[in-house]
């Protein structure tokens, strides 16, 4: 059975009785108080000192920290509503950069209405809710503890509950017995109520608005693309390090060793020179394999088309390759679409057992769409050692998404969508 995530999905449930919503329903309404109490002083000697202060000037600059004082509230009240919604409250303030001063993010904030909602909560709470939370939290957990120690109260004194009076032990424990789960259960559904109430309420006055969800996506777009173009900048100079600088040297010690190889007479030491040059032009081209790898030069000169007929060409099956797509992409679009290839055709010659396989590409309304299918065997699960995982990722943060379609005894087809352009 489904974990509830709310109050009210556990209210349903026949085992809301022996979960820990009740205790949680309590925890919420007891917690109300402290906050409730806290927000309502807080505020209400704030306009007071406000006013006290109104002829000089710092008294009408201390009115505009009450927005500030809202979102603090809010921040607080955020986090405890998640003893009732076990998502918790999405947060509805912009995102700010890091490097903005002090001053500006706390400018920011005043004027946001997020910050201005959380502060009437804030006032709704000191006021109404949490006098309410104390009033039925207090009566019912005082009956209830009441009824719990009912034997141990009845065994030194009278006792009056309701229409009964208890003068001994054993009456009080007959009464604990009848009684007990009466009460239990009818406290932990009547605080359950209250307490969904509550967080619904806070969750209403909390939460974002649709226009603040649409901006907060769109902020998340961006910074999952700013990590992206940080992946591509650190990929080429990876890349240029190696090309100028690694592969460079390689290619002057295989020169070196070739020359020696020819002045030196047969013998050990020739042959060891032989076997030298032999090892610097296998890590020669083992370093020119992993440069194509972090970033082929084709796809840079000539675009993707072109970078994947060249990987079709190497491989050990036959692969058609029909691509219709434009001549030239972004450049993450082009890499993560030709990384995704690649990888698919590396698997399907390791793994797939294929006689043949095909790669095929379009634009449909705007986003890219590329299929890799053969004729092997089958099984194929990304994350489960194919390799695909980080390419998940990196077309998720494009906007991208990634499936593969590979049931027992094949075919295997994999396919992936990405916008043509960033940030759509």
């Amino acid at each position: 059975m489904e974990r509830p995530s709310t109050v009210w999905t556990a209210l349903a449930s026949p085992r809301y009785l022996i979960s820990s919503w009740p205790w949680r329903s309590y925890a919420y309404l007891f917690t109300s108080v402290p906050m409730g109490a806290a927000s309502i002083v807080v505020l209400v000697g704030l306009a007071a000192l406000s006013a006290l202060l109104s002829p000089i000037l710092i008294g009408i600059l201390m009115l505009t920290a009450f927005p500030l004082i809202g979102a603090g509230i809010g921040w607080a009240e955020r986090r405890r509503a998640g003893l009732m919604l076990v998502d918790g409250i999405s947060s509805p303030h912009a995102t700010l950069p890091i490097a903005l001063p002090l001053r500006q993010r706390l400018a920011f904030r005043r004027r946001e209405q997020a910050s201005m909602r959380a502060l009437g909560y804030g006032f709704v709470l000191g006021v109404f809710v949490w006098p309410l939370s104390a009033l039925f939290a207090g009566i019912s957990a005082t009956a209830l503890l009441t009824t719990l120690a009912a034997p141990v109260i009845a065994d030194g004194e009278e006792m009056g509950m309701g229409p009964w009076t208890l003068n001994t032990a054993r009456e009080g424990f007959v009464f604990l017995i009848l009684f007990g789960p009466v009460f239990y259960a009818v406290s932990s559904y009547l605080l359950g109520v209250l307490a969904g109430a509550e967080a619904s309420l806070a969750k209403a006055m909390l939460g974002p608005r649709q226009e603040e969800l649409q901006r907060n996506l769109a902020d998340l777009r961006r910074s999952r693309l700013d990590l992206v173009d940080a992946f591509e900048t650190e990929r080429a100079r990876i890349e240029r390090h190696l090309h100028d600088g690694v592969q460079q040297r390689l290619v002057g010690l295989t020169m070196t060793l070739g020359l020696a190889e020819l002045d030196l007479p047969e013998g050990e030491g020739r042959r060891m020179v032989v076997k030298a040059h032999a090892e610097a032009e296998a890590a020669l081209a083992d370093l020119r394999a992993a440069v194509r790898g972090i970033h082929p030069r084709v796809l840079v000169d000539h675009g993707l088309e072109a970078a994947v007929r060249e990987v079709a060409d190497r491989m050990p099956l036959p692969v058609t390759v029909q691509l219709s797509v434009p001549a030239r992409l972004p450049a993450p679009i082009e890499a993560a679409a030709y990384f995704v290839v690649s990888e698919a055709l590396a698997n399907v010659a390791k793994h797939a057992q294929a006689t043949q396989c095909e790669v095929s590409g379009w634009v449909d309304r705007e986003r890219l769409v590329i299929t890799v299918q053969d004729n092997g065997v089958g099984g194929a699960k990304p994350g489960a050692g194919t390799g695909l995982t980080g390419l998940v990722t990196r077309l998720d943060a494009l906007g991208g998404t990634l499936d593969v379609d590979s049931p027992p005894g094949g075919p295997t087809r994999l396919r992936m969508e990405c916008p043509c352009r960033l940030g759509d």
